[in-house]
């Protein structure tokens, strides 16, 4: 259970582990009433959400006392394993569709996250300014951009610059042509294997 994940982040807590744990196993239940993922996709859920949520933590921290909205989170991905990693880092996942904000309300509830609030909304329509956009491949790049524009800090000084942190896949060079911000493209595959993460990519947008 969680095998992959301890090996890349061996650091974790004890509490962080349990957590972790019980998120996989909530995630079964939710998903079997809702579907929160594909339901074929549970048996590879290590790699393919919880793993894949944790990558960008391989390549960044986010600073304690720093704010991120997880746009477009579905069933809490990739922020609710991001909140567990991130203790001091409080974060708001946002999702229009309401009965997986349900899941996400009582998944929270159940691993006794307190930094982690959510809300049923279009990210758009969300009033808050954050420092960080967090979100695992909801639309093109030019799209997510247009949806939190106003929506970050960018006048904080921090460490990495405010800005958005996008999970992608695939060939992405198009997109970035037309976007008015510096990017920085990790590549998953350079800090953790298999052949999921041969194509996938964290994308960092900032001004």
């Amino acid at each position: 259970m969680i095998g992959r994940v301890l090996h890349y982040f061996p650091s974790l807590n004890q509490l962080q582990k349990n957590r972790l744990l019980h998120l996989k196993e909530l995630f079964e239940w939710w998903n079997q009433r809702i579907n929160l993922v594909s339901r074929k996709d549970m048996e590879n859920f290590d790699d393919h959400h919880l793993l894949h949520s944790l990558a960008m933590a391989a390549f960044i921290s986010f600073p304690d006392k720093s704010s991120v909205v997880d746009a477009g989170t579905g069933g809490g991905l990739p922020g609710i394993p991001l909140a567990i990693l991130f203790p001091e880092v409080k974060f708001h996942l946002v999702d229009s569709i309401s009965k997986k904000m349900t899941a996400v309300a009582e998944i929270c509830t159940a691993l006794g996250l307190t930094n982690v609030s959510h809300e049923c909304n279009r990210i758009e329509k969300v009033k808050e300014k954050f420092d960080y956009v967090v979100s695992r491949a909801v639309a093109p790049l030019p799209d997510i951009v247009r949806w939190t524009k106003g929506k970050i800090n960018h006048q904080k000084h921090l460490h990495p610059e405010p800005g958005i942190f996008y999970l992608k896949g695939g060939d992405i060079a198009d997109e970035l042509i037309s976007l008015p911000l510096n990017h920085r493209v990790y590549h998953l595959k350079e800090k953790i294997s298999g052949s999921y993460f041969e194509t996938k990519l964290l994308v960092h947008l900032y001004k």
